[in-house]
């Protein structure tokens, strides 16, 4: 599982910096983003390096689960009474409808919701600074952190397993 960590720098020019030896360390192009202020975001950095700004598939996926493991538990409720009939195909339909209707009501809350890097930070990110935000594993972690702050980059208290990974 990766782990996500973050880094503050002053500028964008060390935010670079940070993600080229991150790259050479061993982690991917897609684990790889920048959050900085929203002027920041619209003038100096690619579309491709910007984070997310909202919590919506970790948001989707819990309510998948969410919501398939609570139509499982109606489903096999639903079986043990017999004369509502439901069969065990009848209680997977539940569990699949269920699914899909906590996915999209995750899905729809996490679009509202700031990513939770994005929160946790708002006062380094209205600051000015530019957030490096890598998603390492094992050793490519480790190696990628040694190097990020080698730049001069500064280590945030976040290191949290990614939601998707």
């Amino acid at each position: 599982m990766k782990t996500r960590r973050v880094y503050s720098t002053p500028d964008l020019v060390q935010a670079r910096q940070a993600l080229a030896v991150a790259r050479k360390a061993g982690i991917a192009n897609e684990d790889l983003s920048l959050i900085a202020r929203h002027e920041i975001e619209l003038d100096a950095i690619p579309e491709s390096r910007k984070d997310e700004h909202t919590d919506f598939m970790p948001a989707a996926v819990r309510g998948v689960a969410q919501g398939g493991a609570t139509g499982l538990v109606a489903g096999l409720v639903a079986i043990m009474i017999p004369p509502l009939g439901v069969t065990i195909a009848g209680a997977l339909g539940v569990t699949a409808a269920a699914a899909v209707m906590g996915g999209w009501v995750g899905a729809l809350t996490g679009s509202a919701a700031p990513d939770p890097v994005r929160q946790k930070f708002e006062g380094e990110i209205e600051a000015g600074r530019i957030l490096v935000v890598v998603d390492g594993e094992g050793e490519e972690g480790q190696r990628a952190d040694a190097a990020i702050l080698a730049t001069g980059a500064t280590a945030l208290p976040f290191d949290k397993p990614t939601a998707l990974s």
